[in-house]
């Protein structure tokens, strides 16, 4: 939001340094955007930025190797390797595909009854008169 605000409405010259992938589609849609990167070599659990811009996204994020040049304490940084393998294994087996939202720093409310109930529904396999039961237990449970 705020990449897009000053893009639109103030219009500075500006850099962002970030390893949000969300970022690098503003250009779609900006015209006054663009993606660069620095090239990049690994080595280990380490980086090394060669001296070499190119145009476009990078091809991946190096947010853990970044935050190990800046200084955080190694241990900080096996756990948070854990952290990212753990979500990237659960990000792949649902639906083999990777999730295209950030992930929300808020906890979600808490499932209402109805929708758990909705949930477990399943219409095709219902007598009119098993329907219309279903239906008054939604209401009854909406009352509650």
């Amino acid at each position: 939001a705020c990449a897009e605000y000053l893009a639109r409405e103030i219009g500075p010259f500006t850099l962002f340094a970030t390893h949000y992938f969300e970022l690098t589609v503003l250009p779609d849609r900006i015209d006054s955007i663009a993606n660069v990167h620095l090239t990049a070599a690994e080595h280990g659990h380490g980086i090394v930025f060669l001296h070499s811009v190119k145009h476009g996204p990078a091809s991946q994020s190096y947010g853990l190797q970044v935050a190990g040049l800046a200084g955080v304490p190694q241990k900080v940084l096996a756990h948070a390797r854990e952290r990212l393998l753990d979500l990237e294994n659960n990000a792949v087996t649902q639906n083999n595909k990777r999730p295209q939202r950030q992930l929300s720093l808020f906890p979600a409310e808490p499932e209402h009854a109805v929708i758990a109930m909705l949930a477990k529904l399943q219409p095709d396999n219902l007598t009119p008169k098993q329907a219309l039961d279903a239906l008054y237990k939604l209401k009854a449970t909406i009352k509650s």
